[in-house]
């Protein structure tokens, strides 16, 4: 129903079409995206473009009514260049991805009829996702410093959302966004309270500096949070093991449970791997949060130092919010 700003803006989408299941998309159209808070961050854009390669709709809004509308969603993606297509049964789309697990797929635009054969050899023989380096694309080029004051954090922008971002200056640090491939040295020349591992798409095993990073961190025992492809990052870094989900964790609504508590909390995802659960028992962490649904792991502890993870998105954007205590707990070990 909502949500379809964030969603678009946020790189852990970056190279895959997006299909929506709600049947009407568009209707509270876009805000305007130069509108930003007072660290210069946008407030309604998860980073500074759209970052999906295509989105599939059932009905489209072409007329749009919210307080803040700027444009409507058909106008943001044509100034951008990004394709759609309405008119879709989204449903059954779901359907043959809930069955069949995530696929390669084409959004083709033609004046002539489609040659559907021509389409799909095109797509055998086009990069498959698994195989992409989207670290180039995601990442900023160079650090970017949010705020003022002594004591700040660090975030390893692996694809990070703005949200992220926010929700580090909310805890009262300066925060300073430097690229993926940063060596723990760099990192710790800013003297940081601590480190924010982000979230980000594809493989974790394709961003090996970053997980060299990562150990250093864990050994030093400095403070540190992953956040879904960070989470998979540090949960590598401590022994345990990755896979490709089949059908990844993609909405607003999905159960965690937290082991400690055995509070059930709604989450927010968007991640297509995961670790390993039988993985964890030889590794360094132990299990923190685990999915209502299917079981999987959906956080981590380190058992002696200071570092956890979550395979959710405790920043939100757009919601829900539950989870947001994640980043307090980040903020007591570094108090500690």
């Amino acid at each position: 129903m909502v949500g379809y700003t964030e969603a678009l803006t946020d790189p852990s989408y970056n190279g895959q079409i997006l299909t929506l299941t709600y049947p009407l998309v568009g209707n509270y159209g876009v805000p305007d995206p130069t509108i930003t808070d007072d660290d210069g961050i946008p407030k309604f854009f998860e980073s500074e473009r759209i970052q999906i390669r295509g989105l599939v709709v059932h009905e489209l809004s072409l007329t749009a009514s919210h307080w803040n509308l700027s444009m409507t969603l058909d106008e943001w993606m044509y100034n951008e260049k990004v394709p759609g297509i309405s008119g879709i049964d989204t449903r059954a789309i779901t359907k043959k991805l809930r069955s069949s697990g995530v696929m390669m797929a084409a959004l083709v635009v033609s004046d002539s009829e489609i040659d559907v054969e021509q389409v799909k050899k095109e797509l055998a023989s086009a990069t498959h996702y698994n195989s992409e380096q989207f670290m180039d694309k995601v990442s900023t080029k160079k650090e970017k410093i949010y705020g003022d004051g002594n004591e700040s954090v660090v975030v390893i922008d692996t694809g990070a959302k703005n949200a992220i971002i926010r929700n580090v200056r909310s805890l009262g640090y300066k925060a300073i966004v430097v690229p993926w491939d940063t060596p723990y040295e760099k990192i710790m020349s800013y003297n940081p309270k601590g480190v924010v591992l982000s979230s980000g798409p594809g493989d974790p095993q394709k961003c090996p500096a970053t997980i060299d990073t990562a150990k250093k961190l864990i050994e030093n025992n400095v403070p540190t949070l992953g956040i879904c492809l960070g989470a998979q990052i540090i949960g590598i870094a401590g022994n345990t093991e990755t896979y490709k989900l089949k059908y990844g964790h993609r909405g607003q609504n999905k159960p965690c449970i937290n082991l400690e508590t055995n509070q059930v909390y709604v989450t927010s995802q968007n991640h297509g791997y995961g670790i390993k659960p039988e993985s964890l028992e030889k590794s360094d962490f132990k299990l923190w949060f685990t999915n209502a649904d299917d079981k999987t792991v959906e956080g981590i502890k380190h058992k002696k130092q200071n570092c956890v993870a979550v395979q959710f998105h405790p920043e939100a954007a757009p919601g829900p919010f539950d989870c947001k205590f994640v980043f307090e707990e980040l903020k007591e070990l570094m108090e500690e």
